[in-house]
């Protein structure tokens, strides 16, 4: 009995200190509620229309309506441009008024260019070289972009950008040594045709993978801000090329990064035989800008001073507030893609010879040169007879040139050749000497073996 009475005790003691604390729980409780209760008495009625969005990723606002953004949500964007058709400048204001010198200077490159490029093509068409691809139709998106640069700035080019070569000073005997493969190429013979490159003029060497210059700008950007060198770096591009993942590292790294670049988009019309119908659905490549965060315009290509004005005033704030800058230039792809290529069977005659001899970049430039009295038939005679001579001479002096010597075949891969190149080098000297009947050795720049 004892120890049942003792349970009793234990279990009345439990109970009472359970009900103690569920006591005072609820009073807590009640307490917490009454204080919600006069707190939210005491706050001014929400309006929830007032409410901002406080997501980290973008700056928008709240809406109550189910609406997709249509890709049509703006007419187009609009084309700058400074002169007409006919070479007559549409607002004065935008006249980058360059001198007489000046604009002869863009003329001949221009024209030098289209000079060169006939020839090149002419003798890849003979079997001469292998390979090349025209400039045709695009004069103007080079020399007007060069001119707009300073010469320090650096180039990376896709593989129809001659033109800004050339308006820096390359002259046309290293053209034709890189298409000729001779000894006086800078790249000893090893690079395809039209795929330049300049040390001295501050030309990255072209290669042939689609896009792989955009990041490749983007970082040589980067650095350049690092070190704050008060330089540019332009990037040129096709819209086809646009199109690859590599070029949306580069526009994104370019824009988080905020690098000193300018994006030069020449959208041609065709990514060798896709044309744009094919190759996008959004309003071309400039639209492509402000989704990077990017500072964009669109330019007529054909028309030199407009794609001036915007690579020089691209250039200006891209070093001055270090950010990039997208440029698309509307042009026209004249000739085929390269001599690979038929562009006969995917556009009609009718539409090339309409840009050819309606809406071309050089004789739109001519008609600027005569109003003024600056360029006439005559000279206009006297300079394509003159250049066409230069380039004749500089083509039949590549022709004569010998080959590059075979060890360069081996070198330039390590600082010092290691035993394995050692093993080829030789392995290669025991074919030649064994089949020396098919491998004229004269015909090669002086080698060492």
């Amino acid at each position: 009995m004892a120890a049942v009475s003792s349970m009793r005790k234990m279990y009345g003691l439990c109970f009472h200190a359970v009900r103690q604390t569920a006591g005072r729980k609820a009073s807590r409780l009640l307490q917490h509620r009454a204080f919600r209760v006069t707190a939210v008495h005491q706050q001014q009625p929400f309006d929830s229309s007032l409410e901002k969005p406080q997501f980290p990723g973008a700056s928008a606002e709240f809406v109550d309506h189910l609406e997709f953004i249509q890709p049509n949500v703006i007419s187009g964007i609009p084309i700058y441009r400074v002169m007409d058709r006919q070479g007559k400048i549409v607002n004065p204001s935008e006249d980058p008024q360059l001198s007489k010198e000046t604009v002869l200077n863009f003329y001949q490159n221009m024209t030098l260019l289209n000079t060169m490029d006939r020839i090149l093509y002419e003798s890849q068409r003979q079997g001469r070289i292998s390979f090349y691809m025209t400039n045709y139709g695009e004069e103007g998106t080079h020399v007007g972009s060069a001119a707009a640069l300073d010469p320090n700035d650096l180039v990376f080019g896709q593989y129809r950008e001659a033109g800004v070569l050339m308006y820096r000073g390359f002259p046309l005997d290293l053209f034709m040594a890189q298409c000729y493969a001779n000894a006086d190429d800078l790249g000893k013979g090893r690079q395809m045709p039209v795929h330049y490159g300049s040390r001295d003029l501050n030309f990255v060497t072209i290669s042939s993978p689609l896009a792989t210059q955009l990041p490749q700008a983007a970082g040589a950007a980067y650095a350049m801000k690092r070190e704050n060198l008060n330089r540019a770096v332009i990037c040129y591009f096709g819209e086809g090329a646009a199109s690859e993942g590599d070029a949306h590292a580069g526009l994104n790294f370019s824009a988080t990064l905020e690098c000193p670049l300018i994006f030069f988009c020449r959208n041609n019309g065709y990514a060798i035989s896709t044309p744009t119908s094919e190759q996008y659905r959004g309003d071309g490549i400039a639209a492509r800008g402000p989704g990077y965060g990017m500072l964009s315009i669109r330019v007529d290509g054909n028309d030199v001073f407009a794609v001036y004005n915007a690579t020089k005033e691209a250039r200006r704030r891209a070093v001055a507030e270090n950010q990039p800058f997208l440029i698309e230039a509307m042009t026209y792809r004249i000739g085929h893609h390269s001599t690979s290529d038929d562009s006969s069977a995917y556009r009609s005659v009718d539409e090339v010879n309409y840009w050819d001899k309606q809406d071309h970049p050089i004789s739109r430039l001519r008609h600027y040169m005569t109003a003024r009295g600056w360029w006439s038939e005559d000279d206009e005679r006297s300079w394509r007879k003159q250049s066409r001579k230069t380039v004749m001479e500089a083509f039949e002096r590549a022709e004569k040139r010998l080959k590059p010597n075979p060890e360069l075949l081996f070198t330039d891969v390590y600082q010092e050749m290691t035993p394995n190149l050692d093993k080829q080098r030789e392995s290669l000297w025991r074919h030649v000497q064994q089949y020396k009947e098919h491998y004229p050795l004269d015909l090669y720049d002086k080698y060492q073996h």
